[in-house]
């Protein structure tokens, strides 16, 4: 990656409104990037275009032969990924609907043939999931052999998209929708063995009529088509579901794959806390347009704190020895001491409390910056430790949108001497473009977020967001209501 030469970021930059119109060459969640003139050429093309502002789902593929522990496979990741959106899709699904002429010789249908699939429509139905919409998958009856007399299914697009079936290796353009493929290997007469006590229970069929179906087509469809897929695999779980410690391992990857963001794989200095049903929870109450604001400073105390945490891991530690109660070395690490806190008012004096409960004593800056309709790069006001230069320097501010007044406050801290790599940004949420004027402008510096939003609307506001953070948080919003209702 290329780095940019800090320059004089100050009034005369080009507005935000100018600058995403004028950019032609890069875009991201639907608005042009190339904050500064001066660095259009250094700007990488970003994975995601305007319209696609979702985050892309992870695809799984699960193949193998019939009975060999694919849906078990399926169900032990679904449910270790319990704080995840997980959507199993069943190739099983998309089987042809019999003509009547097949329905009078059913026995003769070949049903582990690639040609007894109709692989458009799961094609369909995968684009769409991918793009973020929600689908109606049918549901196939065994008995009628058709998929439309029973209701279809509505799934709605997930983080995690699982798609299982014998053959969903075969067709190249399945396998490129995926992200991982795994191959379940169990032995043949085991899939025998489950496949006679599962048609026998479940559709009704007698020993001697499954034995003749898995002779006449099963085995030679395995060895034919659904075997040479096992090539294409990027993991082969012996034994099927019964192998706990490969499914283990497998959801351990896919986690660390959904904590990845997008925007984190361009960018190795930026850093999203890793979410949880808890984390969720609160964004989930902080964004309601109706909580109080009671609730909404309590739980954006929360995520502050946790941010905040995340934030102080990422300072220096040296190594040290304290002797236990018990008389025992303890090993272990000291806290940073040089260290200071600059909130960006007012929004950023939010954060102040939560940063005094984790630093006991520490010092804590202000910066006022002027803004015009989120444009403006005027610095009124700065108050800093003198010794600045000699700390490392957590800079607080909630929400980070068009990254122009955190740049305007980075720059200060550069013009005081600070160190780019002794400064992390700490912010609740961050719209993409922000995290892209920010760390193009500083790859040296460490940005903390709790969450990556879907990009700025026309008033450069991001969304979905949570409104004016400082007016929610300090009530303000009401007083000006008061000022207003009185006035009249």
């Amino acid at each position: 990656m290329k780095v940019t030469s800090r320059r004089s970021l100050s009034m005369d930059t080009k507005s935000a409104v100018d600058l995403m119109e004028s950019s032609a060459e890069v875009h991201f969640s639907g608005f042009h990037m190339d904050s500064f003139e001066q660095r259009k050429d250094d700007i990488e093309q970003p994975t995601t275009s305007a319209t696609n502002m979702y985050r892309q789902p992870f695809v799984i593929g699960v193949a193998g032969g019939a009975a060999s522990g694919k849906t078990t496979v399926c169900d032990m990741i679904i449910q270790q990924l319990h704080d995840q959106r997980v959507v199993l899709v069943n190739q099983d699904s998309f089987y042809h609907n019999l003509t009547e002429e097949e329905l009078t010789r059913v026995q003769d249908y070949n049903f582990d043939h690639p040609d007894a699939f109709d692989t458009e429509q799961l094609l369909r139905v995968m684009d769409k999931l991918k793009c973020g919409e929600a689908v109606d998958i049918p549901k196939y009856d065994f008995r009628s052999y058709k998929s439309d007399l029973l209701p279809s299914r509505r799934v709605n697009p997930s983080d995690v998209i699982i798609l299982e079936g014998i053959l969903v290796f075969h067709d190249p353009r399945v396998r490129e929708l995926m992200n991982m493929k795994i191959f379940v290997d169990t032995d043949a007469d085991v899939r025998l063995a489950r496949r006679i006590r599962r048609d026998t229970a479940e559709k009704g069929r007698d020993i001697g009529t499954v034995l003749d179906q898995y002779s006449k087509f099963v085995k030679p469809a395995f060895d034919d088509f659904i075997l040479p897929t096992k090539k294409y695999a990027d993991i082969i779980i012996p034994r099927g579901g019964d192998n706990h410690v490969a499914v283990d391992l497998i959801v351990q990857h896919i986690r660390t794959k959904l904590g990845q963001h997008d925007l984190c794989k361009i960018y190795p200095n930026l850093y999203v806390i890793h979410s949880t049903f808890q984390i969720r929870g609160m964004h989930t109450l902080i964004r309601d347009s109706q909580i109080t604001k009671h609730d909404f400073v309590f739980y954006s105390d929360r995520l502050i704190r946790l941010v905040v945490e995340h934030g102080l891991g990422h300072l220096p530690f040296t190594e040290k020895q304290v002797i236990t109660p018990t008389g025992s070395v303890y090993t272990g690490v000291d806290f940073c001491k040089r260290l200071c806190g600059v909130s960006v008012i007012r929004s950023g004096e939010s954060m102040e409390n939560a940063l005094r409960a984790c630093c006991k004593g520490i010092k804590i800056g202000k910066i006022l910056i002027h803004r015009e309709g989120d444009n403006g790069q005027q610095l009124i006001y700065e108050k800093l430790p003198n010794d600045i230069s000699d700390r490392h320097v957590l800079l607080l501010d909630p929400i980070l949108g068009t990254g122009n007044s955190a740049v305007q406050a980075i720059s200060l801290l550069l013009r005081k001497g600070v160190p780019e790599s002794n400064i992390i940004f700490l912010n609740l949420i961050s719209a993409p473009l922000g995290v892209h004027v920010v760390c193009k402008s500083f790859p040296r510096i460490k940005i903390v977020t709790s969450e990556i939003e879907i990009g700025l609307n026309k008033d450069f506001r991001v969304v979905p967001g949570m409104g004016e953070f400082g007016d929610r948080y300090f009530g303000t919003d009401d007083d000006d209501e008061q000022v207003v209702a009185s006035s009249k």
